[in-house]
């Protein structure tokens, strides 16, 4: 049987606009097996898992376990958890961490701030008494989290992939590398985010990420492969992606989506530029064809993806505001 990442490849699918959206990424270390749905089949807790998931719902914030790549003891209670909260907006990335022994203690953060940004969200996650192994939180200052979907009991192809490609990252010494229990898009595998700007890519190879890595010390985004910002939605996602094509602009802080005018299948994205400049794309959501399997063992399907078929720039007298467009899916 032909695999899902196999056919994607065959038929040349394009990348650009299908990255997951999400402003702000909570991530908890979890070792173990996951399952399909890890929040709620791993050994966190599944009530916790529950929790989190409605708790972050509607706020922007995307939780996902992650774990460091290798072999994993399968220990049900681990004796601390790294904790990780990015956000994405450009002008306004950042990482806090810490570590925590009661996973129930996340409960405690304000979503809806984190989702728009706001640090202060971060509540304390102080122990119970009588524990020990908590911290408050910290800025990270490390290399750019570059977290790689290998969750196996999602696709096949992410573990297939992945989890090679996550093993040689960190063998070549890209510290901040991390197995990630789902990205979406898995006929894309190897895929993954990196953090705190949210450009997530897809068909990576431990090169390109090393390239991409090597961009962002530099200031400078990689688009080859890239499925979008994870901050916009994916009209916003594809939009970002064709006036970067257009201009040139390599900026990870450059360029921000303002606003997306329509509905499906069809919209009008204005990009703006940090220097005033401003653009109009037209962005058109199209069946894939020909039917292709959107997951292995999958029925095949129609996949959406965007088309970008005009951008026009706009002229402006003065530099425009970062104002967020779109809501996270």
């Amino acid at each position: 049987m032909i695999s899902c990442t196999t056919a994607s490849r065959d038929l040349s699918e394009p990348l650009a606009g299908t990255a997951a959206s999400a402003t702000t990424w909570l991530l908890l270390e979890q070792p173990g097996p996951w399952g399909a749905e890890a929040l709620t089949a791993s050994h966190l807790a599944p009530a916790v898992g529950r929790a989190l998931e409605r708790a972050a719902k509607g706020t922007g914030v995307r939780v996902a376990l992650i774990r460091r790549p290798g072999r994993h003891a399968d220990c049900h209670t681990p004796a601390r958890q790294r904790v990780f909260v990015a956000h994405t907006r450009p002008g306004d990335s950042w990482i806090r961490t810490t570590t925590l022994t009661e996973p129930e203690r996340l409960l405690a953060l304000d979503f809806a701030a984190l989702g728009a940004g706001d640090p202060r969200g971060l509540r304390p996650v102080t122990a119970s008494p009588g524990r020990a192994g908590q911290r408050g939180w910290e800025e990270y200052t490390g290399d750019p989290l570059v977290l790689v979907c290998t969750n196996g009991k999602r696709d096949r192809c992410c573990a297939l992939l992945g989890r090679p490609l996550a093993g040689e990252l960190t063998a070549s010494g890209a510290r901040g590398t991390w197995e990630v229990t789902h990205l979406g898009g898995h006929r894309f595998a190897p895929t993954l985010v990196v953090l705190p700007y949210g450009y997530t890519y897809g068909r990576a190879t431990a090169r390109s990420v090393r390239d991409v890595l090597d961009g962002l010390r530099a200031g400078r985004v990689v688009t080859e492969n890239c499925r979008g910002r994870s901050t916009w939605d994916r009209p916003g996602q594809a939009a970002e992606l064709a006036v970067r094509e257009l201009t040139g602009e390599a900026g990870p802080d450059a360029l921000t989506v303002l606003r997306a005018e329509g509905a499906a299948p069809a919209w009008t994205v204005t990009v703006g530029h940090a220097d005033g400049r401003r653009w109009r794309v037209d962005v058109m959501q199209v069946a894939g064809a020909p039917p292709r399997p959107e997951s292995c063992g999958a029925a095949l399907g129609s996949p959406a993806r965007m088309e970008v078929v005009g951008v026009r720039a706009v002229r402006t007298e003065r530099a425009a505001p970062t104002v967020a467009a779109g809501a996270p899916g």
